[in-house]
């Protein structure tokens, strides 16, 4: 009897309850090329996407976009096709995608959040309240730097699971947050024109 009324209010029948039980598959960690392709190709496909993956309401993207019903069904619908959320009744869904998934190496998304994201998101002052920046360099033994590789991907993952447990909140109580992660072998090329010829491979 409890399950049935939390069923009902999510509108919401057992039936397909135990269809969704059934279907239930270990979330995606990585899209295919097709899929991201999908969404480099359709911009409001695109934001759909990234909405869903924060847990936004299918109310609230129309109340905050400019996309009517019509076009909302029928990018939810694609998303559905695309495997990246299972459609459900009422216009709720399932995610079908890890909250920490990872962009294909040099693929669609990454070329483009190289090209329209993280340019733009450095291009600031990190001067407002909750930014931060920080730059710090170094030489490094490999068991160090596969310590900083862990705790990098540990910071990561507690990222995505908070952002998830913070879906609960209604979407006013959320702040947009961008993050980014970064470590690379890298000399400063202001360093690198004074290095002797026979060290600029060290």
């Amino acid at each position: 009897h409890r399950l049935e009324q939390i069923c009902s209010f999510i509108n919401l029948t057992l039936s397909d309850l135990f269809v969704l039980t059934e279907k239930q598959k270990q979330q995606l960690t990585e899209l295919t090329l097709e899929q991201e392709m999908e969404l480099i190709d359709n911009p409001k496909l695109l934001l759909v996407a990234v909405c869903v993956r924060d847990a936004w309401s299918f109310e609230e993207i129309l109340e905050q976009y400019d996309i009517d019903e019509f076009e909302g069904i029928r990018l939810m619908a694609k998303l559905d096709k695309i495997k990246l959320i299972q459609l459900l009744p009422g216009n709720n869904y399932k995610l079908l995608i890890d909250q920490d998934f990872r962009w294909i190496k040099n693929g669609p998304l990454e070329r483009f959040m190289e090209k329209e994201v993280m340019h733009r998101f450095m291009d600031h002052k990190f001067d407002e309240e909750d930014s931060f920046r920080f730059y710090l360099r170094g030489r490094y033994s490999q068991s160090s730097i596969d310590i900083i590789h862990r705790k990098l991907n540990q910071i990561t993952k507690e990222a995505a699971i908070l952002n998830q447990e913070d879906a609960v909140l209604p979407l006013e109580k959320r702040k947009h947050m961008g993050l980014l992660f970064a470590m690379r072998p890298w000399e400063p090329s202001l360093f690198e024109q004074f290095r002797r010829p026979s060290a600029r491979k060290d």
